[in-house]
């Protein structure tokens, strides 16, 4: 089972409510993945909940549109869950709206239909496992090199026990 030192931090990828992302190179194989760091100390049990379910889920899925899984571990220094995933090398569909904004250009609707067709790919297979993403946004959404698009942050995600769902 790895360990955190066995990890060396590129840059921070940014901040959530309860977790930071880094993007990493693992010693042992020098490839390069997104490291979710989640301080377990100061959660409530239903956050903490929430962020071993995103590992289980992850585990139980392989998709090509659902981010991969790669390995969980607990460092016991920082009291805090890593989740190691692989790394989105294009950002997310929100970083690329602001980039076009920006320049104030548009994207292309071929482009659109592409990363669309994705998308709906992912949440079947999530829905075919009977699995409900809950969190649904642009910034969730990973970009790779090729605009290959994959779903990802599944933490508020929900297993359907019965026919129809009812969530909180």
């Amino acid at each position: 089972m790895s360990k955190l030192s066995d990890f060396q931090i590129i840059k921070k990828l940014g901040d959530g409510a309860y977790s930071s992302v880094y993007k990493v190179r693992r010693a042992e194989d020098n490839e390069v993945y997104a490291l979710k760091k989640v301080k377990m100390l100061n959660l409530s049990d239903k956050e903490k909940e929430n962020a071993l379910n995103e590992v289980r889920i992850l585990a139980s899925i392989y998709h090509n549109n659902v981010v991969a899984y790669k390995e969980a571990f607990i460092d016991e220094p920082s009291s805090s869950l890593c989740l190691v995933m692989e790394y989105a090398d294009n950002g997310d569909v929100f970083q690329k709206i602001c980039s076009y904004q920006k320049r104030e250009t548009y994207i292309k609707e071929k482009k659109i239909w592409y990363i669309f067709i994705q998308i709906v790919r992912g949440l079947k297979a999530l829905h075919d496992r009977k699995i409900l993403h809950r969190d649904m946004k642009s910034a969730n959404i990973f970009l790779y090199r090729d605009m290959q698009a994959k779903l990802g942050d599944l933490n508020v995600s929900k297993i359907v026990k019965r026919g129809l769902s009812y969530t909180q």
